[in-house]
């Protein structure tokens, strides 16, 4: 009776052990996937810049063009006529063209995947201060899904415009409707830490577009935001 118990637990322990092993090694080789399937999207050169993902056998980040545009609000016969408030951008088309394309991505990364320990890191951290927990919270901020957006923008007379809102003045016959640039949505898709990708989820006509990035903090007392523009043809 002893050695038959004695049997049975000794079988127990086997199953347990080739569960545990089965469980480890899933765990292991997932481990590689995921961090093969990462090591496939470039880091950026520059931190906190929406590029381009283009996808062949090796993915390419490529660069949009970028630029600093101040809020402007404009009005016509001192608002009798209509007013209008946005950003502006240099040139009526984009240098940076993409084809139209049914799953168009673009990447942006925080630089905390990237960042080495300063010798200032390395004191606050010798004061207790965990630097990576900071950067993990900082990471989490600077969600694009927050602080981007993506417009169709207008060309007009040599120069593309976002338009947050345009409307008519008390002029007889003037239009009293409001309207705005298109919006387009996007998903996101954490690839590591501080780094995203921009999924567009649905085709995008030909035309001019621009990524609306809000600055924070001291960036954007003055109004601005960085605009990162490309073109579909």
């Amino acid at each position: 009776m002893k050695r038959k118990r004695k049997r049975i637990m000794i079988i127990n322990k086997k199953k347990i052990m080739k569960k545990y092993l089965l469980f480890i090694t899933t765990i292991f080789y997932a481990g590689v996937a995921s961090a093969q399937s990462d090591s496939k999207y470039p880091e950026p050169e520059f931190a906190n810049e929406v590029y381009y993902l283009k996808k062949d056998k090796v993915f390419t980040a490529v660069r949009l063009e970028k630029s600093n545009s101040k809020l402007e609000t404009t009005t016509k016969a001192g608002g009798l006529g209509g007013f209008e408030n946005g950003y502006k951008i240099e040139g009526g088309k984009s240098r940076v063209r993409l084809s139209q394309s049914n799953n168009l991505s673009f990447v942006i990364s925080n630089g905390a995947s990237v960042k080495k320990i300063s010798k200032s890191d390395s004191m606050m951290n010798a004061n207790g201060i965990d630097m990576s927990a900071m950067q993990d919270m900082m990471g989490s901020m600077n969600d694009p899904a927050s602080t981007i957006t993506l417009f169709k923008v207008e060309s007009v007379q040599g120069k593309r415009k976002i338009l947050l809102q345009k409307g008519g003045g008390a002029i007889p016959f003037a239009s009293k409707k409001t309207k705005s640039s298109d919006k387009y949505t996007f998903s996101v898709k954490k690839i590591r830490e501080g780094y995203w990708e921009l999924l567009i989820d649905k085709p995008l006509p030909r035309g001019e577009y621009a990524f609306q990035k809000m600055e924070t903090g001291m960036g954007g007392m003055d109004g601005s935001s960085l605009i990162f523009a490309f073109g579909i043809d």
